[in-house]
């Protein structure tokens, strides 16, 4: 049912209670197989580096930084990332090698709206395609709805990378549009998918991943439901 203001003009539903939310802190999450920790120049910059260097430059090919051809690139990369004052960098800490092999940010934090980003995912081949990568996700996602009460995930990428685009719909984030040759980057040109969760989805999804981590879900290693079909369950 629409919902008219005084003036018979159709308008967004109140959001009763609403209060700016705080900002994301440096905070150490904890999973079953990885945990993320606030990104640390000295402590993670090498272990990253020699972990990124297995799958050489095309790492880098659809993130605004890199390639880093020296350790010292990368470290002041690290430095930049935590100077910079709406940015809160993570990295990945496999419990097992106790290693760490990636890195997930908070960006683009918008307190008054409850709004924020993923970005500068950046998975190394130890990381790829393994249980740790969707915990790490998880990990983030509920410190963001749980702990901090935002309303809206984004993620964005290039519409060329394949594998972001389809990594966002298997977690569970909705296409919402392409913004057309919105950014040069690397002098070339990007037009860019935006996706997103909101707090009315949190819900359902959070259920899936709970699921998925289940260690009954998974049978040497190998998955017996994927995410999709579990979140497909839980909606029917």
């Amino acid at each position: 049912m629409a919902i008219l203001n005084v003036f018979g003009q159709e308008v967004g539903a109140d959001v009763e209670g609403w209060t700016t939310r705080a900002f994301p802190e440096k905070v150490v999450l904890k999973g079953n197989y990885c945990r993320l920790e606030p990104l640390d120049r000295d402590k993670h910059g090498p272990e990253l580096f020699d972990a990124y260097g297995k799958a050489g430059q095309k790492l880098w090919t659809y993130l605004p930084v890199g390639p880093f051809n020296i350790l010292e690139e990368y470290l002041e990369f690290i430095n930049q990332l935590n100077e910079t004052g709406d940015t809160v960098p993570f990295a990945i800490i496999d419990k097992e090698t106790k290693r760490a092999v990636g890195t997930l940010c908070l960006i683009r934090i918008d307190q008054a709206s409850g709004s924020l980003e993923a970005g500068y995912v950046a998975f190394s081949p130890e990381l790829q395609k393994t249980i740790i990568a969707t915990e790490a996700q998880f990990l983030l996602m509920k410190y963001v709805f749980d702990d901090l009460k935002y309303r809206r995930y984004e993620w964005k990428c290039d519409s060329l990378n394949g594998p972001s685009r389809r990594a966002a719909m298997r977690l569970g984030f909705k296409y919402e549009g392409t913004f057309r040759q919105v950014v040069v980057y690397k002098g070339r040109t990007r037009d860019t998918e935006w996706f997103s969760i909101i707090d009315k989805e949190w819900i359902y999804i959070r259920k899936t991943f709970e699921q998925w981590l289940d260690e009954r879900n998974f049978e040497n290693g190998i998955q017996k439901r994927g995410l999709a079909t579990i979140r497909e369950n839980l909606l029917n």
